[in-house]
């Protein structure tokens, strides 16, 4: 090799090798023994992380350090400059990230700021007054918290819902002008829709022991309301039963859903709309008008009926006073009632009374009371 022959001196058996010529030009550098272009290898492998040395050596003349985030993002950046493909801003490498004033780095603040808004965005909650919260520790239910300020374990260990639990809900049955026949207990089918007012009583049970509370409620609502009237007649459905209904159906949805322990609380049940079905909807408009015709009549007849009773009641009782005064004086009493009954019959007759006994009357009285008096003649003449 080169070293050999450089370094011991030529046997008797080999040929005379010519020494190699010194160098014209000192230099600082280590020789290169393989005697090419390449540059001189350190001490260790080169880190290839570190940026470029622009041909200057890394080993024992160049400091050597271990790679940082900060020269993994300037080795990128320093891609862009002259001969990286191209300048600044152009998209060479990734930019770089700024540095504080005393030449520190904002990562470590950046990280910093978002762990603390992090942890305080996931640890206090404000609740209104008409809300509580549920509390779930990695999903298994916890505590509730009630209206004001609460604290918890930052996010994924503590996990908190919140809902409303005074407003009052309405669930409006069938939803559009959709048709819901049932039929009652004479088998009549009448189209009926109603609304649902409820409000979370637990919100614990609300949020764990249902899967779909809001569907469940519904779901209840149908039944009892059927139930209901499949009780009562379609008279009753369609009449005054409304308010009777209402109320057992609330009753019904209420121990339903206690027995379901739901959290749900009924507030009540109002009755919208009882109509027949589309298709015989006149029909049964012609039978409503001629019971209404004949409840009409019933009407008239009783009230007739109660006027004649009334006034029969009241010619006996006003006989029973006569005869009362009729046993205590006879004669009196008989002179009385011919009186009146005299006066009540000469009232509806004309009649002259003369005093004087054997006087003719002259004069037609009665004919004079009814003729008219003749017109004035001066009045006849100028017509």
């Amino acid at each position: 090799m080169a070293d050999d022959a450089a370094g011991d001196p030529p046997s008797d058996s080999s040929p005379e090798k010519p020494a190699p010529k010194p160098d014209s030009k000192p230099s600082g550098k280590p020789k290169n023994p393989f005697g090419d272009s390449r540059p001189p290898k350190s001490d260790g492998p080169r880190n290839p992380w570190l940026p470029g040395t622009d041909g200057k050596p890394t080993g024992p003349e160049g400091p050597r350090r271990s790679a940082s985030i900060e020269d993994i993002f300037r080795g990128r950046t320093n891609r862009g400059g002259p001969g990286g493909g191209g300048g600044p801003g152009m998209g060479g490498g990734l930019p770089r990230f700024p540095t504080r004033p005393g030449g520190g780095s904002w990562l470590p603040v950046a990280i910093a700021a978002v762990a603390l808004l992090w942890v305080g965005s996931s640890t206090v909650h404000f609740i209104s007054p008409q809300d509580k919260g549920v509390v779930a520790t990695f999903g298994s239910y916890t505590r509730t918290l009630g209206p004001g300020v609460s604290f918890t374990a930052p996010w994924p260990i503590q996990t908190v819902k919140v809902r409303d639990v005074t407003s009052i809900r309405r669930d409006s049955i069938p939803e559009g002008d959709g048709e819901r026949l049932m039929l009652t207990s004479d088998q009549n089918l009448v189209d009926l829709s109603y609304l649902v007012r409820w409000n979370i009583k637990d919100l614990k049970l609300f949020t764990y022991q249902l899967a779909d509370p809001e569907q469940t409620v519904r779901e209840v609502a149908e039944a009892a309301m059927r139930q209901s009237i499949a009780e009562d007649t379609l008279a009753g459905v369609m009449g005054g039963g409304r308010a009777q209904i209402e109320a057992n159906m609330r009753e019904r949805m209420q121990a339903v859903l206690d027995a379901y322990r739901s959290g749900v609380k009924i507030q009540g049940v109002e009755i919208k709309k009882t109509d027949p079905p589309e298709k015989v909807k006149d029909a049964f408009k012609e039978v409503s008008a001629a019971q209404q015709d004949a409840q009409s009549s019933v009407n008239r007849a009783q009230a007739w009926a109660q006027q004649l009773t009334a006034s029969a009641q009241g010619e006996a009782a006003a006989f029973d006073k006569v005869y009362g005064q009729y046993k205590l004086a006879p004669e009196v009493t008989k002179r009385r009632m011919y009186y009146e009954t005299m006066e009540r019959v000469l009232s509806q007759t004309d009649k002259v009374i003369i005093e004087a006994p054997g006087t003719i009357p002259y004069l037609p009285l009665p004919q004079l009371k009814t003729t008219p008096p003749p017109a004035d003649a001066a009045t006849t003449g100028g017509k």
